[in-house]
């Protein structure tokens, strides 16, 4: 008999971050309103939560994050003003972002690393399984992901974990997965975690990116974790444990994604993120790929 699992309604963005590799442009900008051609980054993630059917997002935020709050709200003066030029598509532009979604917003006040700032969601989620996107990652929507996840952890409960196998060399910069293989190709079966690990003591080389479907078990390990590396609590962690004793809150599997993704956190993977989805854009790609073609041959 299939087991009945609760229906996700609710996605977590963590968005406290003070985006240092971008100084000086995030001094008093946050990283997460850096336009990625002509949307923010954070639009992208809100808009993902949404094709997945969660409608319900809370970003946990911190000081001079402001401007996300008026990103996702009305700006009367502005729509009236495109609306007395008969300026309709910009219109619509502007008001795509405050129709998306239900937006909350919590301060994670004291920034003690991502498993803090997912704890920060506890009062809002209560005992449901919720989801966590984080902004660094961009995932293409014609290669669906998050709903994926979605799907797995209603069907098996417990814990989900985005995976993408990356170069061995590349594994410092990521928490990596301990896996088994299972019945279906992009599903495995979490045995352990380590956060940023030495490439030569790593389990494999399957590496967590940033989207987690979860049970909100982990709260009650998060409220126990000890800060670990960076003396910041960390969400790997507390899956860990999750990981190694399924009786707190149930498995944790991975979903193996073979998309595209675009990791806005560096500033060279930033650019050609950018340079990506603009060649890609129907009302931009052909004359921007015919200018970088020119760029390219011309002055390079």
């Amino acid at each position: 008999m299939t087991m009945s699992h609760p229906v996700i309604t609710k996605a977590v963005i963590p968005a406290a971050g003070l985006g240092t590799r971008f100084l000086p442009a995030t001094k008093a900008t946050p990283k997460e309103m850096l336009p990625v051609v002509d949307k923010p980054a954070i639009q992208y993630v809100v808009e993902e939560a949404v094709s997945a059917g969660l409608t319900d997002v809370l970003m946990i935020t911190g000081r001079n994050k402001r401007p996300l709050e008026d990103h996702f709200d009305r700006n009367y003066e502005l729509e009236s003003a495109l609306a007395a030029k008969g300026d309709d598509d910009r219109l619509k532009k502007v008001q795509e972002s405050s129709d998306l979604a239900t937006m909350h917003y919590v301060r994670q006040g004291d920034p003690r690393g991502l498993g803090h700032a997912v704890l920060c969601a506890a009062p809002h989620v209560g005992r449901e399984p919720f989801a966590v996107l984080l902004g660094d990652d961009l995932i293409d929507p014609r290669d669906p992901l998050l709903s994926r996840m979605v799907e797995v952890q209603a069907r098996t409960g417990g814990s989900v974990v985005a995976l993408m196998e990356v170069d061995p060399s590349q594994v410092h910069l990521y928490g990596c997965a301990a896996v088994e293989r299972t019945d279906e190709e992009d599903l495995v079966r979490v045995t352990g975690l380590v956060e940023k690990p030495d490439p030569s003591e790593a389990p494999s080389n399957y590496a967590v990116i940033g989207r987690y479907v979860l049970n909100p078990a982990v709260f009650d390990i998060l409220r126990e974790t000890e800060p670990g590396r960076g003396g910041e609590i960390q969400l790997t962690d507390a899956l860990q444990k999750l990981a190694e004793d399924e009786t707190f809150g149930g498995p944790v599997h991975g979903v193996v994604f073979t998309g595209r993704r675009y990791d806005t956190g560096d500033r060279g993977d930033y650019l050609r993120a950018i340079v990506r989805l603009a060649c890609e854009r129907e009302d931009l790609g052909p004359e921007f790929r015919s200018w970088l073609r020119s760029y390219v041959s011309e002055e390079m």
